[in-house]
């Protein structure tokens, strides 16, 4: 069955970069990302790595744990992190599971055989606090992820988790949002009392409230 949105992200314990880690209690009370590489020793994937953790004081701020996974051995992540500090000038600062058993990447469908039966792709999960997928991505091996895209989400989900709104079409931390339809509008004026511009019944727009981590 394939993973979905709202589910509790599957529990695993694997080794890493770090040692073994049992995946939600390493989460704790923290969001999670969880994403996947081809394999070691690959460009891309070495640049992914080092704004990973080029963004370290971004994930804190939300907190937010990041975890990569590869289909290597924990030796070859160790002499890989050795590659990534020298070409990005960034020293890893969060575990990459050693995934060469396919324990994780078969649980969370990161193989995808018309691809390449052997490596993952370059899936993507946001786990909230309670340990739900609240986003998923896959990019093909070849095309690098965009990180201040899943920063931008990621400050999306805490909003809209913090308020009744959603976030329109491009939206970026301190743009106006639009008030959820289930909101009444006498409900709507108390939570809002600066007021809201009423385009259409069902689509008010208002000042962006502030997030929770500002």
């Amino acid at each position: 069955m394939s993973l979905q949105l709202g589910q509790i992200a599957p529990d695993f314990e694997q080794d890493s970069s770090a040692g073994k880690i049992r995946f939600h209690q390493y989460l704790g009370n923290s969001w999670g990302i969880l994403f996947s590489h081809p394999k070691d020793f690959t460009p891309v994937c070495t640049t992914e790595l080092g704004e990973v953790a080029r963004l370290k004081p971004e994930w804190d701020k939300r907190n937010v744990k990041p975890i990569g996974l590869s289909v290597d051995t924990g030796k070859n992540h160790h002499e890989w992190a050795i590659d990534i500090e020298e070409t990005q000038g960034q020293r890893l600062n969060f575990p990459v599971l050693a995934d060469h058993d396919h324990k994780v990447s078969d649980l969370y469908e990161m193989i995808h055989p018309a691809a390449d039966p052997n490596i993952t792709v370059r899936s993507v999960f946001i786990i909230d606090p309670n340990k739900k997928i609240r986003l998923i991505m896959t990019y093909p091996p070849a095309t690098g992820r965009n990180f201040a895209e899943i920063l931008r989400v990621v400050d999306a989900l805490q909003l809209t988790d913090a308020y009744k709104v959603a976030t329109p079409v491009n939206w970026t931390d301190g743009q106006d949002v639009i008030i959820v339809p289930s909101l009444a509008d006498e409900e709507a004026k108390k939570q809002f009392p600066e007021g809201f511009k009423t385009l259409k019944p069902y689509l008010r727009i208002v000042k962006q409230p502030k997030l929770p981590h500002t």
